[in-house]
């Protein structure tokens, strides 16, 4: 029996890493999630923490500032619950303390970043212990979104884009062993996007108006959170994407605004009222927009009026497709997804 590789997963409770860790521990992979103390013990968080318990996680227990903001105070204890089968780690100390974090990162193989973006640029101090412990057989660095490589954005996406690359170009520096996910839109955003960027992110797609950026022809890319985890995994231990780009591209979810918007009326057998926005009204609502609109704003005008998402070749040179790679992976739709808002 093939012993799988231990994974240890950076922001583990967050938007995507809760998925990643999910996916990892179901698949067989020791599995590590490296969480604040006050994760642990935080009532929001409780139905998440005792799912990871119920498959098995391991906890790489940080307390205090360091996820919240600046990579400040952690500390490390060892200790086994039995009860569970989980062991807790938590350490004591600084994660700018070089050597602890390397005595962290030497109990695992491969190493998946989920920060958000307030943290990207302190992936450096990761790379550093990567490249001294010598044993980590791949990195995939906080990515889950557009080709950063390739998209021209506007701030302020412009410039988390540039931290990224800057990430990228450190990794490749240092000779670590990578594999860059590129994710493109999580589908969990994709209704908030179509109620023009609303409160809510669960609300179904709007039944009377829609606000529509750009011309809407430019192809989109969304997929479900679940099935980008999946693929994920998949790509972290697979010799064929080492020192690759991987994709997400699934061929029933790339759609331009247009056609996706067409699909909800189908769905609800109504047609809706469009607006359309022309590109430099949008570039006007992102100058007076507050974090985090600004952002999400500027990353909408790279998907849907620059249409930097599919806009280019994937080559075997720098990258392969996740769908090709993994047929045997049953990704859900954007049909089958808006089916669940149907009846609401």
């Amino acid at each position: 029996m093939d012993v799988k590789s231990k994974i240890l997963i950076i922001g583990g409770t967050g938007n995507i890493g809760k998925y990643l860790v999910e996916a990892s521990a179901k698949a067989g992979h020791p599995t590590f999630a490296l969480v604040r103390e006050s994760t642990i013990s935080d009532p929001k968080r409780a139905v998440i923490i005792e799912s990871f318990k119920s498959l098995g996680v391991i906890f790489l227990h940080v307390c205090c500032y360091f996820f919240l903001r600046c990579l400040n105070t952690v500390s490390i204890f060892f200790q086994e619950i039995i009860e569970t089968n989980v062991y807790v780690w938590t350490e004591q100390g600084d994660l700018h303390n070089h050597q602890q974090l390397v005595n962290a990162i030497k109990q695992v193989d491969i190493v998946i970043s989920a920060v958000g973006g307030d943290l990207v640029a302190h992936q450096v101090k990761i790379i550093e212990a990567i490249k001294e412990t010598g044993n980590i057989k791949r990195f995939l660095p906080s990515e889950f979104g557009v080709d950063v490589d390739r998209a021209h954005a506007v701030d302020p996406a412009a410039s988390l884009n540039r931290t990224k690359v800057e990430i990228r170009r450190a990794i490749e520096a240092e000779g670590i062993p990578y594999t860059y996910l590129v994710s493109n839109g999580f589908a969990g955003y994709l209704n908030y996007i179509l109620n023009n960027f609303g409160d809510s992110f669960s609300a179904s797609p709007p039944r009377d108006k829609i606000v529509i950026l750009g011309d809407g022809n430019p192809k989109v890319v969304f997929t479900k959170e679940e099935d980008i985890a999946a693929y994920t995994i998949k790509a972290a231990d697979d010799p064929r994407t080492l020192n690759k780009s991987v994709y997400i591209t699934p061929p029933a979810n790339t759609l331009s605004y247009n056609e996706i918007v067409s699909l909800w009326e189908k769905k609800i057998g109504k047609t809706l009222e469009k607006i359309y926005v022309p590109g430099d009204e949008v570039l006007k609502k992102i100058q007076e927009a507050s974090m985090p609109l600004k952002l999400l704003l500027s990353l909408a005008y790279t998907f849907f009026v620059k249409g930097e998402i599919a806009n280019f070749e994937i080559k075997a040179s720098f990258g392969m497709e996740a769908t090709e790679l993994y047929p045997d992976v049953k990704y859900t739709t954007l049909d089958e997804y808006f089916s669940q808002f149907v009846s609401n």
